[in-house]
């Protein structure tokens, strides 16, 4: 599985959730609490994975991983 690092923001929801079900593993940097911090987005051909510094949050579906990217500010509107 390849990764793809990027800052919060660069791409769109739909970019990176075409990179997820492409395989890719996403890290996403963002600016959070005075420092930098580091989520990591899979996806394992059934599930979404959102592995943030403290939680691991699983979706079920693209539109469920979507809101969390939207909601979250990983991806430009």
């Amino acid at each position: 599985m390849s990764t793809l690092t990027i800052d919060a923001g660069e791409l769109t929801a739909a970019e990176i959730i075409d990179a997820l079900e492409d395989g890719q593993r996403v890290v996403v940097r963002l600016e959070m609490l005075g420092g930098v911090h580091e989520v990591t987005l899979r996806h394992d051909g059934t599930t979404y994975y959102c592995d943030t510094p403290t939680t691991l949050h699983k979706h079920d579906s693209a539109d469920e991983m979507r809101t969390c990217i939207e909601r979250m500010g990983y991806g430009r509107d």
